[in-house]
């Protein structure tokens, strides 16, 4: 740029002002680019002659943040800002940009001219009691405070402060302090410190996978773990790794609700009136071709409830229930007659339950010979034979009854309805393919 003096600049803004000709034509003709023709043209606009002296200016920190902080207020580009601030080349301005985005407010600082002794270089410290001193130990406290404050914020959120936490602390310190004393503070090396600072600027590319596995999360009060996760992403068409969906979790604090599980051993009157025809087979090859049964207990208000379910062992589907506030016959049996709507002619079941005396009346044996149903009923006090019905009552009271809070019965009874039909239809299992029991068995008859 030194060849184009005063003379040969002026010569050219000339001509582009009076229209003799174009900025191109005229940056040509010097064989110099035209946005610099441009740039001279508005230096001159708007300095004068003064935008073409010689300047050998040291440009202060304060000045190179004010230039920066203008150009971010107002969205100037570094041409614009070279001009207005009367600097000679819009790229000193790009370097001073990258310089405090890299590194700070410290790479701002002007560097000394000429040779160093070995005195210069020992930092002299302050004399101990001065103003110096005061004031350079009241910033490094100051500094500590707001570094162990952000510290602790994070702590509280994740448990373990990473290299990752600490790097980024100091990043949103690094225009208030000085980021060798932050990464002092901090204890971590400095390429450590802009490793992270450029791992921050890329793009997380599962940032829209964590989304859609957070609303997920949700959208299932907190019962799907990684597995169902994964399955239900599946259903959705976007195939991930199961540990990958495990990482992720991990990351986003998700974590299946724990299992609480209550024992409970009723045994009834002890008898044979039917064998264990079941013998723990629990795999059936269609619908209606075994279902099992039981009773179980809830205590809300001060009162008991009484919950009798039948469950298809093909698909674990819930074909029908009854709740009710006294554990009567009249609760087993009417569970049955719903049940056997379910039932066409070419049905040939199973039907297995517990020892319990509601299993053992001659009025329940009946009705299930008039249907042609083959009675099985588990050994004395061994719950593992009706292992399927027990899981699937520890499942419920896990996701519904410990994780809500109901206003009265009728409450119960009207979300415990809503469960019901969320186990069905839309609540999927790993060994149903990803499917919901429903799902799965409208698609087993679509295929047969």
């Amino acid at each position: 740029m030194s060849k184009f003096n005063l003379e040969l600049k002026l010569e050219a803004i000339n001509q582009y002002v009076s229209g003799t000709a174009g900025a191109k034509s005229i940056a040509k003709s010097l064989g110099v680019n035209h946005e610099v023709l441009r740039m001279w043209i508005k230096q001159y606009e708007y300095h004068g002659l003064k935008a073409f002296e010689k300047s050998y200016t040291a440009y202060s920190i304060a000045f190179k943040l004010d230039v920066l902080n203008y150009m971010n207020e107002h969205g100037t580009s570094p041409n614009e800002a070279a001009v207005i601030f009367n600097i000679p080349s819009p790229g000193i301005i790009r370097k001073w940009r990258s310089q405090f985005n890299a590194h700070g407010i410290d790479a701002l600082k002007p560097m000394k001219k000429g040779r160093h002794g070995t005195m210069d270089k020992q930092k002299k410290e302050p004399a101990a009691g001065s103003i110096e001193a005061l004031q350079a130990e009241n910033e490094r406290l100051r500094m500590e405070n707001a570094y162990f404050k952000k510290v602790e914020c994070l702590s509280s959120e994740q448990g373990k402060i990473t290299n990752q936490d600490k790097a980024q602390v100091v990043l949103e310190l690094r225009l208030e302090f000085p980021v060798m004393e932050l990464l002092e503070l901090a204890g971590i090396p400095r390429s450590t410190f802009y490793y992270w600072v450029k791992r921050c600027h890329k793009p997380n590319p599962d940032a829209e996978l964590k989304i859609l596995i957070q609303s997920i999360y949700e959208e299932h009060n907190g019962r799907y773990g990684y597995r169902r996760v994964r399955d239900e992403l599946v259903n959705r068409n976007l195939r991930v790794n199961h540990k990958k969906v495990q990482r992720i979790m991990k990351e986003l604090g998700l974590k299946c609700v724990v299992r609480m599980k209550k024992y409970r051993s009723y045994q009834g009157t002890v008898g044979k009136i039917a064998p264990n025809v079941l013998d723990r087979h629990f795999q059936a090859q269609k619908p209606n071709e075994k279902w099992v049964t039981d009773i179980t207990e809830f205590k809300l208000f001060g009162e008991k409830l009484y919950l009798s379910p039948v469950l298809d062992l093909f698909n674990g589907e819930i074909i029908t229930y009854t709740i009710g506030s006294r554990p009567t016959y009249s609760l087993v049996s009417d569970m049955l007659k719903q049940a056997f709507e379910r039932l066409s002619e070419e049905d040939v079941l199973l039907l297995h339950s517990d020892q319990g005396w509601h299993y053992q009346k001659k009025q329940y044996q009946h009705a299930l010979k008039e249907q042609g149903i083959t009675q099985s009923m588990s050994r004395k006090g061994n719950c593992y034979d009706n292992a399927v019905m027990e899981n699937f009552f520890g499942i419920m009271k896990a996701e519904f009854l410990y994780l809500n809070e109901f206003e009265s019965v009728d409450h119960f009874k009207q979300e415990l309805a809503h469960y019901m039909n969320y186990y069905n239809h839309k609540r999927i299992k790993s060994k149903l393919k990803g499917m919901s029991p429903v799902q799965y068995r409208i698609h087993a008859q679509q295929i047969a």
